[in-house]
């Protein structure tokens, strides 16, 4: 559980990653949320080809004036298939900026191109762009088909997480086959940030509810990635190392609309049907 902003996890690799880091999907004025979130102490930046912003994060981290060796940079490949994924990765490094990614993720199962893809983002780590590989919305039978062709495990599975949707059966997994599980979307696309329950917590604690979801994800151990464009959101979101909940109220959420966690999952599943 990270215990500060600088806290790391070591993966199945070898490679530490930072377990906190700015979220950047779909974020407007994206490079001076980026350099300013690197100058408050964010170390990982998340982002990916389909986002449409690389261009944007390079900009950004060149802004900060922070030495790249000092980050941690995730992209993610959208086109599945083996050369798709080797000019992917190079055309994220130019715009970028930069020589190496630090973990390359295929952003989802599509095209049941899998295996092909990730071959394709080993020989990239052999070559020194990438530090380490991993993968994105992937179930358990998807994990499986990589590991049936005989490749190295995922260093990490990036899936949605939060007390709405909490896959916990690809979380077992995942933490059986020693894959860290990293979260996006834990402030659930702000849609819950006004929920009663959420807001009685937020009450109860002296923080704002933002706070409270990615507090979650924290004490679980989870790595984050909220995301925000505003100053004093990426502020507030980094102040949540200080403090715990108590373990009934992580029961609580941890409980929460069960119904609509498996629902929710299900159309994941649905949707990527690689």
């Amino acid at each position: 559980m990270a215990t500060n902003i600088d806290s790391v996890i070591n993966l199945n690799d070898g490679i530490a990653m930072p377990l906190f880091g700015l979220g950047t999907a779909w974020t407007n004025e994206c490079s001076h949320a980026v350099s300013y979130a690197i100058e408050q102490g964010y170390r990982m930046i998340d982002t990916a080809q389909r986002y449409g912003n690389e261009e944007d994060v390079g900009k950004g981290i060149a802004m900060s004036g922070k030495d790249r060796k000092d980050l941690f940079i995730v992209t993610k490949q959208w086109q599945n298939g083996h050369d798709a994924c080797i000019q992917g990765l190079q055309r994220s490094l130019v715009r970028l900026d930069m020589d190496y990614i630090d973990l390359f993720l295929i952003h989802g199962p599509r095209e049941g191109r899998n295996v092909e893809t990730y071959k394709a983002m080993l020989e990239l780590k052999k070559q020194g762009l990438v530090r380490s590989v991993g993968v994105s919305n992937f179930n358990i039978h998807h994990l499986e088909g990589l590991k049936n062709a005989g490749l190295p495990t995922p260093s990490v599975n990036q899936i949605e997480l939060h007390p709405w949707l909490q896959p916990r059966e690809i979380i077992d997994y995942c933490k059986k086959h020693n894959i860290t599980v990293m979260g996006y979307s834990p402030l659930v696309k702000s849609k819950m940030l006004k929920n009663q329950q959420i807001c009685d917590l937020a009450k109860k604690y002296s923080k704002t509810p933002a706070q409270i979801l990615i507090r979650w994800s924290v004490q679980h151990g989870y790595i984050t990635i909220p995301k925000s464009s505003k100053p004093n959101r990426i502020k507030e979101n980094m102040q949540v190392f200080d403090w715990t909940m108590t373990e009934d109220d992580m029961q609580f959420l941890d409980q929460n609309n069960v119904e609509e966690i498996r629902c929710a999952w299900d159309a994941i599943n649905s949707e990527w049907h690689g």
